[in-house]
């Protein structure tokens, strides 16, 4: 008897390949690790361009961001979070750190980062097709128009609070006050979905 997986269960089963993988390489497991490589540096490598446009930085921000997920496989918690957005939100953290550590005054906009080529998907395009986001999705969607868009460019984007203040031509810290009531409403829209 053969039983044929639809999408869904082929998603289901590879996020828990990947989060398996993720686990065995907290314990040391290399092969393991090898694994998580193969099936994520693609897409967390268009999150490192969208950061740095230049392909040479992006690829030094995606080393070190495996050096940090190596080293901090063993936190992560398969019920907290799918195993592609702890990884992309280890990324992107790598990278923004790396970015502010540099504090180059004529670091490039965030917005010509789309002219950069990549055949692979967006990463928030793909993390909106994993099933498990779709919840994560919905309740961005739920928030207020604008407030969504700073969550999405800040945490899927990879802007700073400072790029999007400068953008919206507002205040560092009314950004931040928005975007922390935003998140505020997101994790109460996710805990009323769990």
């Amino acid at each position: 008897m053969t039983i044929s997986l639809g999408p869904t269960d082929l998603d289901s089963a590879r996020r828990a390949k990947l989060a398996e993988a993720l686990v065995q390489s907290g314990r040391g497991d290399r092969n393991a690790f090898a694994t998580v490589y193969a099936a994520t540096s693609a897409k967390l490598f268009g999150v490192c361009l969208r950061i740095f446009p230049d392909r040479n930085e992006a690829e030094d921000v995606l080393q070190d961001a495996y050096l940090t997920i190596w080293n901090k496989a063993a936190s992560f918690e398969s019920g907290r979070a799918s195993p592609i957005s702890w990884l992309v939100a280890v990324t992107r953290n790598r990278a923004i750190d790396r970015l502010r550590a540099k504090k180059r005054v004529g670091t490039s906009s965030i917005d010509q980062a789309a002219e950069i080529a990549d055949s692979a998907p967006l990463a928030d395009a793909q993390l909106i097709e994993q099933a498990d986001d779709r919840i994560l999705h919905d309740c961005i969607s739920s928030l207020d128009q604008r407030d969504a868009m700073f969550i999405k460019n800040a945490f899927i984007g990879g802007s700073t609070y400072a790029d999007l203040a400068k953008n919206e031509g507002q205040p560092l810290g009314t950004i931040k006050s928005r975007i922390r009531r935003a998140l505020l409403k997101l994790r109460g829209c996710m805990e009323g979905a769990a």
